[in-house]
């Protein structure tokens, strides 16, 4: 752990809109499970499990009181969830140092920086955590959140050919895009992340 842990609820402000940021807790389930039904099925394929069905989001909520998931949730000046992350880990694994990364942001909130600011959130966790690699998944289509990743020096490390059936039965290809955790702490500066590692 960092000696200064994150510090959450915050608020942010993102293309002249403004967002609070805080830690999913069971309390969000509701909240969480109606942002995931305003989600286009193509962007579900972002996680391992279809988060539009009650029982994924049930099993998501038993998740945060143990220490192998942590998540954000992000709402909009009204109150509506807008956005939400989570770090995965396995602590009985091999691979215990590493955190799988989930971003999903809602269509009408993209574009404004919301998704950038979210993954700079995770990577301060991943550095509380004592983690020392991110990895995230995606179908190869997903031109936009592949960009965002590679500008904070996320890179392809694996392509895995027909590995999702989308709800119709179509098969897709996933890149699997990773990121050494030890050197966001060495580039901060250059990432605007500062204030978030420094939990301001």
């Amino acid at each position: 752990m960092t000696e200064t842990s994150r510090r959450y609820p915050r608020s942010i402000e993102c293309a002249g809109k403004s967002f609070d940021i805080a830690r999913m807790t069971s309390r969000d389930r509701d909240a969480v499970l109606a942002f995931a039904k305003t989600l286009p099925a193509h962007d579900l394929l972002f996680v391992p499990r279809d988060i539009s069905q009650p029982q994924v989001i049930d099993a998501w909520m038993r998740t945060l009181d143990g220490d192998e998931v942590t998540s954000l949730i992000a709402r909009d000046s009204e109150g509506t969830v807008v956005g939400c992350t989570a770090i995965v880990t396995d602590n009985l694994s091999w691979s215990k140092h590493v955190g799988q990364l989930r971003v999903l942001v809602a269509p009408a909130s993209r574009g404004t920086g919301l998704g950038r600011v979210l993954i700079q959130e995770c990577f301060a966790q991943a550095l509380e955590r004592g983690l020392k690699k991110l990895v995230a998944q995606m179908t190869t289509d997903q031109a936009a959140a592949i960009a965002v990743f590679e500008e904070l020096s996320f890179r392809a490390e694996a392509l895995l050919h027909r590995q999702v059936a989308d709800r119709d039965g179509w098969l897709h290809d996933l890149v699997v895009l990773s990121h050494d955790v030890d050197a966001v702490a060495m580039r901060r500066d250059l990432y605007g992340l500062s204030d978030v590692l420094d939990g301001a």
